[in-house]
């Protein structure tokens, strides 16, 4: 396996608690890496040919100083550096450009995420402050915005609106967005519509070491081996998880372990990731850790 791209989880906290978080992200959360793990990480991550470091979480800002000498170790070591953030820092674009300023010329990419899970419209004020503070940096920008759930009671949808995505039924959205939405015969999920788990390009690392392919499944650790050893003793089709989500998607997890299940689900993820918690006792080391699965929260 080789990896282009690493997303590193600075910390598993937020400040919003949004119903679709893949992370369980929130301001009661727990985990976060300190400035000599993420030296190390940055170091793996040059030895094992990635190219690109992105930092996220949660929430990465509420950890300013390691976020700002993350990225600055990061762009002289030569990568492509990007943050994603919910911009609750931009208050107003002057202060924004403040806050954005040591990052001014080390980024490739700030990722504003804004929607109505986040504060109940498309597009927060915030979310404008921020990217309009980094035009005047000239930092480049994008947005991650996901669209309300479809109900199972509304007219045929002809796609999403505004170019905005479509929740993924994993992590906090599986418990909490599921009540309304279509539902689809769970035989139907014979495929991940969503990662490359044979050769995944990019994947997460969360602040306790733990690599994720997807969400909650874990390739390995980078506090107990290095990063490159874990990717070429990857095999997927031999990974009691990935091999079977290849081989006959969330519906094969099922039928090889014999797994409870009800007649139909919202997508693939939802599926898919209640296996997985059912799963999570008897592959402990694949399945984790309990931040991923809403476990103490």
């Amino acid at each position: 396996m080789k990896l282009s791209g690493l997303h590193i989880l600075l910390t598993y906290q937020c400040t919003y608690e949004c119903d679709h978080c893949f992370v369980w992200g929130s301001p009661w959360q727990s985990g976060v890496l300190s400035l000599l793990q993420i030296e190390d990480i940055l170091k793996q991550a040059k030895d094992a040919g990635v190219r690109s470091i992105y930092f996220e979480g949660g929430e990465p800002f509420l950890y300013y100083a390691l976020l700002v000498k993350g990225v600055r170790i990061a762009a002289d070591m030569g990568f492509e550096v990007g943050i994603v953030s919910n911009a609750y820092w931009a208050t107003t674009v002057e202060d924004a450009a403040e806050w954005l300023r040591p990052f001014a010329g080390r980024l490739v990419d700030l990722t504003v995420s804004s929607d109505v899970f986040h504060c109940g419209e498309c597009l927060g004020e915030k979310a404008q402050n921020a990217i309009v503070a980094a035009k005047w940096l000239g930092i480049p920008t994008g947005m991650i915005s996901i669209a309300e759930v479809e109900s199972a009671n509304a007219p045929q949808s002809h796609g999403q609106i505004e170019d905005r995505g479509a929740v993924m039924f994993r992590g906090r959205a599986a418990s909490l967005l599921v009540q309304e939405a279509k539902r689809v015969d769970f035989r139907q999920f014979t495929e991940c519509p969503h990662e490359d788990l044979r050769e995944p390009g990019r994947v997460h690392l969360d602040p306790l070491g733990n690599l994720h392919i997807c969400q909650g499944l874990v390739i390995g650790n980078l506090f107990e081996k290095p990063l490159k050893k874990i990717c070429e003793e990857y095999d997927a089709d031999a990974h009691p998880i990935c091999g079977l989500l290849l081989n006959g998607g969330p519906a094969a997890l099922v039928d090889e372990y014999n797994l409870p299940h009800a007649s139909s689900y919202a997508d693939a993820c939802h599926l898919c990731y209640e296996a997985r918690t059912t799963l999570r006792e008897r592959f402990p080391e694949i399945l984790k850790p309990d931040q991923m699965y809403g476990i103490g929260l």
